[in-house]
C-alpha cells in the first residue's frame, strides 16, 4: 500500500493512564488517513495557551493498528508546555496530525520470523504491528521482548498478553530489571534483554529480522548485543525514542 503524507485535523476522544507516568491519547482517525503498522505521526497543538523552546509539535509512533477506527498515541509525561497542555486538553478538542512517516514496518516475507525488542514507551509501534498481524492472520512467527524496570512502568502489558490468545504465532516475553522496587508479583523473565534470553525463545537467532525501539541507550545496547551474537546488520532495524 502506498501511503501519502498529508495534514489532517483529529479530535481527542479519550485519555487514560496506562502505566505510572504514561498516558495514552485516543484520537478519532481522520477520514482518508491511511498508514502502515509501525509508522508515526507529528501531532501539533492548535493555538496553545503557552509554549516553550521545545515547541508545539511532537512525533509519536501510532500504537493503534491500521484496521482500527482511531489513532492511539502514548507518551511518558514530562515537565514541558506541550505535555502539560496535551494532558489538560478538553475531550473533543482538535489537534493537527501530519503523516504518516517512517519505514519501521514489518517485512513482507511470510516465512521469515520477526523479533521485536522494546524498551519502555518504545512498545508503541510494536503494539500496532502485533494487532494488525493478528487481524490479518499473518503467517509470520513474531517474538516480542519487552523490557521495563517494573510492571508498574510497563504500558499495554495486559493488551499484549491477550494478543497471544488470538494469534498462535505470537510470543510475548516481558522482562523486568528492578523488581525489588515493585509492589506486584511477577512470574516472568527478570533482568535485561540479552543473547541468552533471546536464545531461550527464538529457535535460530540468525534467521529473523530484528526490530529495536526504545531510548537511545537501550537501542545502542541492543544493536551491540545483536551484532555480537552474529546477526547481520542488514537484519537489524531501529527506532529511537528520545526525550520521553
Amino acid at each position: 500500500m502506498s501511503v501519502l503524507v498529508s495534514t489532517h485535523t483529529a479530535v481527542l476522544k479519550q485519555r487514560e493512564e496506562i502505566a505510572e507516568g504514561t498516558i495514552a491519547f485516543h484520537l478519532e482517525k481522520p477520514s482518508g488517513f491511511e498508514f502502515r503498522a509501525g509508522q508515526s505521526i507529528d501531532l501539533t497543538l492548535i493555538d496553545p495557551p503557552e509554549s516553550d523552546p521545545e515547541g508545539n509539535s511532537r512525533a509519536f509512533s501510532i500504537a493503534s493498528a491500521p484496521y482500527e477506527d482511531e489513532l492511539l498515541v502514548a507518551t511518558r509525561m514530562r515537565d514541558t508546555a506541550f505535555k502539560h497542555i496535551l494532558q489538560a486538553l478538553p475531550i473533543g478538542s482538535s489537534v493537527k496530525v501530519d503523516g504518516p512517516f517512517g519505514y519501521f514496518t514489518l517485512h513482507r516475507s511470510p516465512t521469515r520470523p520477526a523479533v521485536f525488542l522494546a524498551g519502555g514507551i518504545g512498545i508503541t509501534p510494536f503494539l500496532s504491528m502485533v494487532r494488525q498481524a493478528a487481524h490479518d492472520r499473518l503467517p509470520q512467527e513474531l517474538y516480542l521482548f519487552y523490557g521495563n524496570r517494573r510492571p508498574e512502568d510497563a504500558a499495554f502489558l495486559e493488551a499484549l498478553a491477550q494478543l497471544t490468545k488470538t494469534n498462535p504465532r505470537f510470543r510475548f516475553i516481558p522482562t523486568m530489571s528492578e523488581m525489588e522496587k515493585s509492589h506486584r508479583d511477577w512470574a516472568a523473565e527478570i533482568g535485561f534483554i540479552n543473547r541468552e534470553m533471546l536464545a531461550r525463545y527464538v529457535p535460530v537467532l540468525e534467521e529473523p529480522v530484528y526490530y529495536v525501539a526504545g531510548p537511545p541507550a537501550m537501542v545502542a545496547a541492543m544493536r551491540r548485543m545483536l551484532t555480537a551474537a552474529g546477526i547481520d546488520e542488514d537484519n537489524i532495524r531501529t527506532e529511537e525514542f528520545s526525550g520521553y
